[in-house]
């Protein structure tokens, strides 16, 4: 017998998934990271160009894939290069709801960011203007870095000119550079407004900050991982290259930008999670009333080396299932005074 109820609920269900919009992974340019949007335009093709409703605007960007209803994305997270504050407008995504700008189109009053998901709209498909707009923007965008770099030179200032800008709407150029120190581009600003004849901004990044921006192959022979997925950058220190038994050479612990790898951080958690559960190097352990010393730990390979004090050149290593039942000799790493001490308090507490 057919549940009049379960079908109902079943097409209730249906019709919401129906009614939910579907997202797509974008681009606002060729080299950047893939952003979540949301859009209604469930036809949408690889490589498609579509206007997206930013903090700034329609702003153009690329299909890449990834149709699939908003329900089961969460919020968008921003990869800004300049330390997570919102800044151009092809970097700057669900910070926050972005309402009604003013001299643009919103979608016929539509909100240009989902209520539960709060990540952008993709309004529609780009017209043809506005492709041809697109490729040309990439074209001046070169020539503005060109134009950058001569006026750096003129001015005589030690700082490196690394990539540059150009809103869709033409309303600011922003270009970003490298330095050891500060600099003052005060005169340089006033050179570049009369040039380009727009807003200017300039900023300075780091090191990281810039080999997330330009991209590149990494020690593993795979695309670096601050350009193709990483949003903000983790703290990362030598203790992590310890901790996981590596090699301290530079040239093996670092990246393209010459700092720690970010990957350091990726297992990290895990080893210190499996070498709280073994005994550390130079600890004395007991099994089968017979006492042994760590010499060295394998974390992958869950084992241990060990000696007799008796037989000190013959190394035994010890599987998982061996060490587990040894006990520690809690008295073997005390000093003789923190023996008496404990031993003076036992007997203060007896008497």
């Amino acid at each position: 017998m057919i549940n009049d109820n379960d079908d109902k609920n079943k097409n209730d269900q249906a019709d919401e998934r129906g009614s939910l919009p579907t997202c797509a992974l974008i681009r606002f340019r060729p080299d950047d990271q893939p952003r979540t949007a949301q859009s209604r335009i469930d036809d949408l093709r690889q490589d498609e160009l579509v206007m997206v409703q930013t903090d700034h605007g329609l702003e153009p960007a690329l299909v890449v894939n990834g149709f699939h209803p908003c329900g089961f994305v969460g919020k968008q997270s921003s990869g800004d290069p300049s330390n997570g504050k919102q800044s151009c407008s092809y970097r700057s995504m669900g910070k926050r709801p972005m309402g009604r700008q003013q001299g643009t189109s919103t979608g016929g009053g539509r909100d240009s960011v989902h209520a539960k998901t709060g990540i952008p709209l993709v309004f529609r498909r780009a017209e043809r203007e506005e492709l041809a707009k697109y490729r040309n923007l990439q074209i001046r965008e070169r020539e503005d870095f060109l134009s950058g770099r001569q006026l750096i030179a003129k001015h005589d200032l030690p700082m490196k000119l690394i990539k540059v800008e150009r809103f869709f709407n033409g309303s600011k150029i922003i270009f970003y550079f490298t330095a050891e120190n500060r600099v003052d581009f005060r005169e340089l600003v006033k050179d570049m407004v009369q040039k380009f004849r727009t807003r200017i901004e300039i900023r300075q990044v780091g090191v990281r900050h810039e080999t997330k921006m330009l991209g590149g192959i990494g020690c593993c022979g795979r695309e670096l991982c601050c350009n193709s997925f990483i949003r903000n950058f983790a703290p990362v220190s030598i203790k992590m290259a310890k901790e996981q038994g590596l090699a301290l050479n530079p040239a093996k612990i670092s990246g393209v930008c010459n700092r720690l790898l970010c990957c350091l951080t990726y297992e990290f958690s895990t080893y210190q999670q499996l070498r709280r559960q073994m005994p550390k190097p130079g600890k004395i352990v007991t099994l089968d009333g017979r006492d042994f010393k760590v010499l060295k730990v394998n974390i992958l390979e869950e084992t241990l080396e060990v000696n007799t004090p008796d037989d000190p050149e013959q190394v035994i290593t010890w599987q998982r299932h061996e060490w587990q039942r040894c006990e520690p000799d809690k008295s073997r790493g005390k000093t003789q005074t923190t023996r008496e001490r404990e031993k003076k308090t036992l007997d203060r507490i007896k008497s």
